[in-house]
């Protein structure tokens, strides 16, 4: 649900720990690992990271799978701001969630932000499951707070006539990527399917912090997004014998964390750009656009972003391609991906609302209506193809759930969205 801090949602407040000054929120998604489905009347027992037997608060889910909207205590926003600042900036909960008929979960970890609303999603597993591996979900330090590997340097521009190379012959949005969870050579590392713009939110969540300003913000997921599409346009890890997309290690390609909360202003942003990338002049291939965090490590040498230079230039009014230009050169442009796959039918190229009509109003119809045999608190309606008051309450209502807007106008990220969550919702098996 889309909530602003004045809204009743956020009066819900818990007890924080002493050094916690300033406040951030945080919801908890919870959905059956086996279709999607949320699952209503989840129990989640809330606590700081390190005391899991001091409960804050113990929550249910709605029958769209969603807690309350959580205020919690946070460190300072300053501590996220300040790229000299050493007190780490977000503070750390744990999560134990449990359902009838589910395998209990847990979540260590989950960060909250002053100022932002964290989203922590949960899959819930059958206990008919018996082989199922384990999940107990442990979201380590952000790469801005913690240690991790240097970026080891690639080319930007990846050689694609070589004998043998399987190179993909457009830019392609893909619907899963493969994320090999852990370096190259770790053959014990596994692997998950993730969803693109998921992995996308994820990795920005885990790299910088959500309280920068937006086009900072937009300048770092462009970056991660072009980085991405890279590696999936060119098959780099398939053309050297791997059966993944990507890996989660900081030294060859991004941090990922599995299960790992995302932030809202972040989410917000993916949702705008998800098909963009970042290109050069005659240059078929999206830019492998390498940074740094520019304080532990620096690579202005390079040619780089800094992340934290990237921050401070969103502070002086620069926009995202500006940081992006001053950064990696004014010959860098912002493109966009020929197709996306996965997605049943294309953004129609304007928003729909009322008084629209058409084949497009009615595909939105149809598909919204499944997503209500999913989830009960959305209404269905007439699939006339015509926009009328009934649609645009619809729309508003899926809007509140998933977290967007509440305009009943559908929108470029509101369409995506109804395509992103009818895929989940129809389709029986995912790739787990």
């Amino acid at each position: 649900m889309y909530l602003y801090p004045d809204s009743e949602y956020f009066r819900k407040p818990l007890r924080a720990q002493q050094d916690h000054v300033d406040r951030g929120w945080l919801q908890v998604s919870v959905v059956s690992g086996s279709d999607n489905h949320p699952v209503e009347n989840a129990r989640i027992r809330i606590s700081y990271t390190g005391d899991p037997d001091g409960a804050l608060e113990e929550v249910r889910t709605d029958s769209s799978g969603q807690s309350p909207v959580l205020e919690l205590r946070t460190p300072p926003l300053e501590y996220s701001l300040d790229e000299n600042e050493e007190s780490q900036p977000y503070a750390e909960y744990s999560l134990q969630i449990e359902a009838d008929g589910f395998e209990p979960e847990e979540v260590a970890g989950t960060e909250v932000l002053s100022g932002v609303v964290a989203r922590q999603p949960v899959r819930l597993h059958s206990r008919e499951i018996t082989d199922r591996r384990p999940d107990r979900i442990v979201i380590p330090p952000h790469t801005l707070f913690g240690e991790y590997p240097p970026k080891i340097e690639e080319a930007e521009i990846k050689p694609v006539n070589e004998s043998g190379e399987i190179v993909l012959s457009r830019v392609v949005v893909p619907e899963f990527i493969v994320v090999h969870d852990g370096p190259v050579n770790d053959s014990g590392a596994r692997d998950y399917y993730e969803r693109y713009r998921d992995y996308i939110k994820n990795v920005a969540s885990s790299e910088i912090y959500a309280t920068w300003p937006d086009d900072a913000i937009r300048a770092n997921v462009l970056a991660i997004m072009s980085f991405t599409l890279n590696r999936v346009y060119t098959e780099w890890y398939r053309n050297k014998g791997y059966n993944y997309t990507i890996t989660s290690s900081t030294a060859y390609d991004h941090k990922w964390i599995h299960g790992r909360n995302i932030f809202d202003s972040i989410s917000r942003i993916v949702d705008e750009l998800f098909e963009d990338y970042l290109s050069r002049p005659n240059v078929r291939q999206p830019i492998l656009t390498q940074y740094c965090d520019g304080r532990q490590t620096n690579c202005s040498d390079r040619g780089w972003m800094t992340q934290w230079g990237s921050k401070s230039l969103g502070d002086q009014g620069y926009s995202a391609l500006e940081i992006l230009r001053y950064f990696y050169g004014n010959d860098m442009y912002i493109n966009v991906a020929e197709a996306i796959s996965g997605i049943p039918a294309s953004w129609p190229g304007y928003d729909l609302q009322t008084g629209s009509s058409g084949d497009k109003v009615r595909q939105m119809q149809e598909q919204l209506n499944v997503i209500a045999g999913a989830y009960p608190a959305l209404p269905t309606i007439a699939a006339d193809g015509i926009y009328g008051p009934a649609t645009g309450n619809a729309v508003e209502t899926f809007q509140g759930i998933f977290g967007l807007p509440r305009t009943g106008i559908t929108d470029y990220p509101t369409w995506y969205k109804i395509q992103e969550i009818y895929v989940a919702v129809s389709r029986i098996a995912e790739l787990n």
